[in-house]
């Protein structure tokens, strides 16, 4: 993270926690009401940047990813990710064409080994991955006017959602109706944060998490690396996978898996009231199942008002259609399912 940038953030109230903007002096119920009626500010440095540059770029790319990298024009993004041999996720994240090349956003605590790898692949490709997490601020915006406060700064948003443009401020990132990414050189990035904080509620990186886990997309982490094909996590609703494209590491199961109807698996989006806040990678229980554990906490952040916590549950189909599961125990604090932002196939819709 940019010595600057963190300066900056904690001038202005930041306080940091696991490499994280935790919260800030006037999060976090305020920075909730304010995705009603306003819009929210959040330091998204928790996320690394990673850019493939070279002839060979998006080749390689296309190669390697579950997603058709070879359609990513400028403008375009798209949801992506790396499976292991097995066809299970290694790392998720969005990616944009750039100037330079191809960039990713994956988690930061995964991108070192993640990079790593995928360098061992590129042999003779003509292909450069470097980190440019240190060269370029990330921070989110949110809210019912998100929008139009960014566009009286920037001057232009993406018209559309999951797009991208760039302007002479830097690359504005549209993930829905309501949820921004900015991408900016420091100068840039200071210039914008503070002139839309005069409007905005700065908020902690829990209340982005939040925003992702209702927007039903999952962030791969180290606990759940290798743990969900890319369907038991929806991936392919969000649209994280292309079934037309050639093969890729684990496309065969991938494949075997939404052709064959073997899936036994999905993710929904769930709330627990308790007071100790659930972890990525925590075990889930059903009655069908005894002492098997029926499914798996994926993403977890608390839920606005304090009342507990919202989480993204990787969960057996039979356990989330019997509406049974329960936590860390087979009698454990129940697990409320609350409805998704996307349909589920018929097959594995929830009554």
């Amino acid at each position: 993270m940019s010595e600057r940038w963190i300066s900056e953030l904690t001038r202005q109230g930041a306080e940091f926690s696991d490499g994280r903007v935790a919260t800030f002096a006037e999060d976090t119920d305020a920075g909730f009401s304010a995705l009603q009626n306003g819009a929210v500010l959040c330091d998204l440095s928790h996320f690394g940047l990673m850019l493939a540059a070279g002839d060979d770029a998006a080749t390689f790319l296309h190669g390697q990813f579950c997603n058709d990298v070879l359609s990513l024009g400028e403008g375009a993004l798209q949801w992506n990710g790396w499976c292991s041999p097995k066809g299970r996720l290694l790392v998720t994240f969005p990616a944009w064409q750039g100037k330079q090349g191809i960039y990713m956003l994956p988690p930061r605590s995964l991108q070192p080994a993640i990079q790593k790898r995928l360098q061992m692949f590129v042999l003779r490709a003509k292909v450069k991955l470097t980190d440019e997490s240190d060269s370029w601020i990330r921070f989110g915006v949110a809210g019912a006017k998100a929008e139009a406060l960014l566009r009286d700064i920037t001057g232009a948003v993406p018209a559309d959602d999951m797009s991208t443009l760039h302007t002479d401020l830097g690359r504005i990132i549209r993930l829905s109706a309501m949820r921004f990414i900015v991408v900016a050189n420091a100068d840039n990035a200071i210039d914008i944060w503070s002139r839309l904080a005069t409007n905005a509620v700065k908020v902690g990186a829990p209340v982005w998490d939040w925003l992702s886990i209702q927007q039903g997309v999952i962030t791969i982490l180290p606990e759940t690396q290798d743990a969900f094909v890319p369907q038991m996590a929806n991936f392919e609703l969000v649209g994280g996978v292309s079934f037309k494209k050639g093969c890729y590491p684990g496309q065969e199961i991938v494949a075997r898996t939404q052709y064959r109807g073997i899936l036994k698996r999905r993710m929904v989006l769930a709330h627990l009231d308790t007071p100790e806040s659930p972890k990525p990678g925590d075990k889930l229980f059903s009655d069908a199942f005894g002492d098997q554990a029926a499914g798996e906490v994926a993403n977890v952040a608390a839920a606005p008002g304090g009342s507990g916590f919202d989480m993204l549950v990787v969960a057996q189909i039979g356990a989330i259609t019997d509406n049974n599961l329960k936590y860390a125990a087979p009698d454990g604090p129940a697990v409320i399912i609350k409805p998704l932002p996307y349909a589920l196939p018929v097959t594995h819709a929830i009554a």
